[in-house]
């Protein structure tokens, strides 16, 4: 049963991403920036595949390059809730009008893998 507000809908081509720790550029010698890979996403969060070391409660920056659209949705603040291995759950805390617009598009026009 979905309990979600905003039921994450899975991807039938994992879309890539670009990552950073928000507001930082050096982080004691680790990497702050790098790509991932969408496998599924909702209008508040998504989840992520990155080789980026990140921990529950890390602040980031994301911007989404969604499939079939010109140019890429910028999440300007998000908050990782979950990790496991490479693998991570974001929540998108500050998403711009534009931003929401592409991803209900994508969201609308793209049908999910599940049956």
């Amino acid at each position: 049963m979905q309990t979600r507000q905003h039921p994450r809908m899975p991807v039938s081509a994992p879309f890539v991403c670009s990552l950073r720790r928000h507001g930082l550029t050096k982080l004691f010698g680790r990497r702050t920036a790098g790509l991932g890979v969408v496998f599924d996403v909702s209008l508040k969060g998504a989840k992520v595949m990155s080789e980026t070391p990140v921990k529950a409660g890390d602040r980031l920056t994301l911007t989404l390059r969604l499939p079939n659209q010109m140019f890429p949705a910028s999440v300007d603040l998000a908050t990782v809730r979950w990790t496991k291995d490479q693998t991570f759950g974001v929540e998108f805390m500050a998403l711009s009008p534009v931003a929401q617009m592409r991803l209900r598009k994508f969201m609308t026009f793209t049908p999910s893998s599940s049956p």
